[in-house]
Parts: structure tokens; C-alpha cells; sequence
């Protein structure tokens, strides 16, 4: 159900990454109303949608449901160009075991009730970054998403105290990345493992390289 996307073959998916961007902005622009996002084409891009983000998405019949995007951070990244100031306590989280979680997002109608989409979008993350010897995820978050990742038990810290952006409670946190809480994001919605799909022809789905299930 998800398919992992990058450098070496975002040119097998061409037609899913453009239904992703104009997702994104259908959602956080027409949505959540972050009008600084806003673009003609309708589709939203930013300076770290570059050749060394990964994304996730959940892609059903063709069509995309949901996804979300890693960044390494020894490069630029949300946090670091746009927020230091939320890691103003710990401080900025950088290396090569260690990427950054933005734009995860359902589209309005796999949302709520027993959708399971979300946590495959998730549980999808920890099995990538587990495959890749990636310890650690750093994200910017509004607060309101810290009982829910402490509800699955993950191991979340803050890295600064909450700030308001734009009238959004918002918090720099880094995250642990355990088979743990692989585990547990993976019960909660009662999902099978693995998560991680690969296209005929794609390189092969880090989830399938080392993780072992079963």
C-alpha cells in the first residue's frame, strides 16, 4: 500500500507525485487555510521538495490517499531554515541517522472512523527508517499532535518550548525510532506488516531489505 519514492525512482511515478502536490495544497491551503502556501498551478511545493526528499504515499487503485515526506537534515530542512527557534532549548537534531517528518496527510474521505490510512502512513515511516539505519525523526508539529504520538508509544521530546505560528501552538520535537514503536503504530489499527509496497521495475522497498516480520 505504500510506496517509497526518491532520487532513484521518482521517474516511475510521475503522475502520483503531481497527484500529491495538488493534495497538499488542496488540503493545507484550501483546508487549514495556510494561504502562504498558496500557488496558481495549485500545487504545493516548497524549497525541500528536492532531489533528497523521500516520500511515502498510500496509493490505492492508482490514486493517491495519503503520504507523507522525509528530509534529510544535514542539508536544509523546515526546521532548520524556517524554525530554529522551536529547538532553541536542545537544539537543532542533525546527522545521517537522523531525517525530518513534514506534509503527512489523508485525503478528506479515508479519514476518521476505522480508516487505517494514516497509521500505515506511519507505522510506513519507522519500517523506512528502520530498513535505513535512521534512529531518530525531528519534526515541527502544532501540540495537539503530542498525546496522540504518546498514545502509541513513542518516545517524543521536545526540543524547545511551544511558540504560536499564525495561530497554531507549535512545538519542535525529535522522535525515537524503535521496532517498539513500529510494533505499536501497527497494533493500534490492527495493520499487517510490512506496509511497505515496491513497483515492478522500482528499487526495492527498503521495508523488504531487513525488516523481519512474522
Amino acid at each position: 500500500m505504500i510506496h517509497v519514492i526518491d532520487a532513484g525512482n521518482r521517474h516511475l511515478y510521475g503522475a502520483e507525485l503531481e497527484q500529491h502536490f495538488r493534495i497538499r495544497h488542496q488540503i493545507y491551503v484550501g483546508e487549514r487555510k495556510w494561504m502562504a502556501l498558496e500557488r496558481p498551478d495549485g500545487r504545493e511545493v516548497d524549497q525541500f521538495d528536492n532531489a533528497d526528499a523521500t516520500y511515502l504515499l498510500a496509493i490505492e487503485n492508482g490514486r493517491v490517499i495519503g503520504g507523507t515526506r522525509l528530509v534529510p537534515t544535514e542539508g536544509p530542512h523546515l526546521m532548520a531554515d524556517v524554525f530554529p527557534f522551536l529547538a532553541d532549548v536542545r537544539g537543532l537534531q542533525r546527522g545521517s541517522d537522523i531525517v525530518e517528518w513534514t506534509r503527512i496527510f489523508v485525503v478528506p474521505e479515508r479519514r476518521g472512523g476505522d480508516s487505517k490510512v494514516l497509521h500505515t502512513v506511519m507505522a510506513a515511516m519507522f519500517e523506512h527508517c528502520l530498513a535505513n539505519d535512521i534512529s531518530a525523526i525531528t519534526v515541527v508539529m502544532e501540540t495537539w499532535w503530542m498525546p496522540r504520538f504518546l498514545e502509541l508509544g513513542w518516545e517524543v521530546r521536545p526540543l524547545g518550548l511551544p511558540t504560536m505560528i499564525d495561530g497554531m501552538n507549535c512545538v519542535g520535537t525529535i522522535i525515537t525510532v524503535s521496532e517498539e514503536a513500529y510494533r505499536r503504530t501497527l497494533a493500534f489499527r490492527d495493520i499487517e506488516a510490512p506496509v511497505i509496497l515496491s513497483r515492478r521495475g522500482a528499487k526495492r522497498a527498503p521495508g523488504e531489505r531487513r525488516i523481519q516480520h512474522g
